[in-house]
């Protein structure tokens, strides 16, 4: 399965970013082979507005199958849901690669709605 997960630097020894549609980056990971890309999102991070929506269209034109994130606001949660995209939330302070391990071993569960309202910062 590709998996998106909200990156604050480019690593999988990052922190999970708790900011979904401002993260800086997404990392692309493999969960069958393991094997990763990393995405630019700089451009989200300043936007005035429309943030969730950009970030959620370019995680699925990622083809990723699910994003993990610390947060999803309401915007975001719908165009990820109306592409198909399985949404999972970590606790913070968790890296990405135990993110990773997290959802393998089931430990992660899908969100059923957004968890915080929009502009969130």
């Amino acid at each position: 399965m590709k998996v998106a997960v909200t990156s604050s630097t480019p690593t999988m020894d990052s922190i999970v970013d708790p900011r979904f549609g401002r993260a800086k980056h997404f990392i692309l990971i493999d969960t069958e082979t393991g094997d990763f890309t990393v995405h630019d999102n700089t451009q989200n991070l300043n936007a005035t507005q429309g943030a969730g929506i950009q970030a959620a269209q370019n995680v699925a034109e990622l083809d990723a199958q699910a994003i993990i994130t610390g947060n999803v606001g309401p915007k975001a949660f719908k165009t990820l849901t109306a592409a198909g995209v399985k949404i999972f939330l970590c606790p913070n302070d968790t890296t990405v690669q135990q993110a990773i391990d997290q959802l393998k071993s089931n430990q992660l569960k899908t969100i059923e709605q957004a968890n915080v309202e929009g502009h969130w910062i």
